[in-house]
């Protein structure tokens, strides 16, 4: 069916990576996104890696390790902190990885990590956004309103045995691809600031 397709195309968003500046990781339990990300630092495709999280607002602490928990274990405080960890296991190094650990949902894992950049005077042109496949769309939106000046390259990671291939045919995945849909939604326009509707102004210029 052709909608299945288009909210595929949409939601599943994807690019032929290049170097770029730093690589990027919202807040989430699955190791597989860091362990992405350090390959590609390994690879050369940037200087820097920056994990963000802390732990979902909805749970108020880090409720364990999603996937691979028999290698890496359950013992962190923060998504951040099993980040580094597997960063730190997959051969990134220390002075590499710049750490964000009070991001409590995607909107924060954006802007909190913009104040970090800031304070350490980074200022990406090209930046890579290494998250779960069905989560690229609403992240990539996060990220590129909280860095209008970046052009950002979306490396996505299947976890959950949900792909952009099988979303639809089960409950389960049909729930959360359309409940990105619905955050899209509802959170583009609340984050629209002032900032950003001159950044739209531009945009429709040309």
């Amino acid at each position: 069916m052709r909608i299945l397709k288009e909210i595929s195309d949409f939601i599943f968003a994807e690019d032929v990576l290049e170097k770029a500046d730093v690589i990027f990781i919202p807040g989430g339990s699955y190791p597989e996104l860091p362990e992405r990300a350090a390959s590609l630092w390994r690879e050369g495709y940037a200087p820097y890696v920056v994990p963000s999280g802390k732990f979902s607002v909805t749970c108020g602490k880090f409720m364990g390790v999603k996937s691979m928990a028999d290698i890496y274990g359950n013992d962190y405080a923060t998504e951040c902190e099993l980040y580094r960890d597997v960063l730190l296991r997959r051969g990134v190094d220390q002075s590499s990885i710049l750490e964000e650990d009070r991001a409590e949902y995607t909107a924060q894992n954006a802007r909190f990590t913009r104040v970090l950049l800031d304070e350490k005077g980074i200022r990406p042109q090209k930046a890579i956004l290494c998250c779960k496949a069905y989560h690229a769309r609403r992240s990539l939106m996060y990220y590129q309103l909280s860095f209008p000046d970046t052009q950002f390259m979306v490396a996505p990671v299947a976890v959950g045995g949900l792909t952009r291939e099988n979303w639809y045919r089960t409950e389960a995945g049909f729930k959360k691809v359309l409940g990105e849909l619905t955050r899209l939604g509802t959170q583009f326009m609340p984050e629209c600031t002032p900032e950003m509707a001159d950044f739209l102004k531009l945009f429709e210029a040309g």
